[in-house]
């Protein structure tokens, strides 16, 4: 997940970008795809729970709405939160250094903060390249950089640097951090990697929260291909449910469109 841009920020030959840029001639590029509010948290709980439930990014409830931590561990499948920053294994608390709760939607639902055993797959994002390692990746990897990697922030207050600045700085942690996965052998036997901005600039409120890129990459996605299909974070979530065989969509997710055409036959 990446943060506050919108699509003519990030894709184009003028990019500060490159390397997500790169990844559209190896995988897909969804160029009608829209988010669903602003502020960060209801398009977080949109993208796994199908329902926006607050507007508030201070929102400090816990949720109980059928989402993905439920419905997944109910299909059979697991799944892991990665983020950067967290403080430790299944840390459920407030903003710490440059970790920002509410990009991290698990923290919220019931299924989660009322399970221990469930806490247990919000880790630190370091644990990420030794699952990676060991072929041990979950059936879903949520994947959460930091303040300052996913183009939300200025290493140093908001007036240090530019869009530009923050774009590049995501751009670099994707091509170290989610670069070598697409190597792997378990994600190229049957993997797909989503790369999506949460929301637009401000400015732009667009069918709730602006124009926003998705790339996707995997040996099932039409390599160059570009869709012009309006797409939002409900169908993202309808699209991980199709991919996982998760029986019950949450939400939203269960009578949105799946984003199938950007897979192969």
């Amino acid at each position: 997940m990446e943060e506050n841009h919108g699509y003519d920020q990030v894709i184009g030959s003028g990019s500060p970008m490159p390397y997500l840029n790169s990844l559209t001639q190896r995988g897909a590029l969804l160029t009608e795809y829209f988010a669903d509010a602003h502020p960060s948290l209801p398009n977080y709980l949109e993208l796994t729970s199908g329902a926006m439930e607050t507007l508030d990014d201070n929102f400090s409830g816990v949720i109980s709405n059928d989402n993905l931590a439920r419905e997944i561990p109910a299909s059979g499948k697991t799944w892991k939160a990665y983020a950067e920053d967290l403080p430790s294994v299944g840390y459920l608390g407030g903003d710490m250094g440059d970790y920002a709760k509410r990009h991290n939607p698990f923290a919220y639902y019931s299924d989660v903060v009322n399970d221990a055993a469930q806490a247990a797959n919000i880790v630190p994002f370091t644990q990420f390249s030794a699952d990676m390692s060991s072929g041990t990746l979950p059936s879903f990897s949520f994947v959460i950089p930091d303040l300052l990697d996913d183009a939300h922030s200025c290493p140093d207050g908001p007036l240090t640097c530019t869009d530009n600045d923050l774009l590049s700085r995501a751009d670099q942690w994707l091509s170290t951090n989610i670069g070598p996965l697409l190597s792997s052998s378990q994600f190229q036997n049957n993997g797909v990697l989503l790369i999506l901005f949460d929301e637009a600039q401000d400015i732009d409120i667009q069918h709730g929260g602006g124009h926003v890129a998705l790339v996707a990459v995997g040996p099932k996605v039409k390599p160059g291909f570009q869709s012009a299909v309006f797409y939002q974070h409900e169908n993202t979530l309808s699209t991980i449910c199709r991919a996982l065989a998760v029986m019950t969509c949450p939400g939203a997710g269960a009578t949105a469109n799946s984003e199938g055409d950007i897979f192969q036959p």
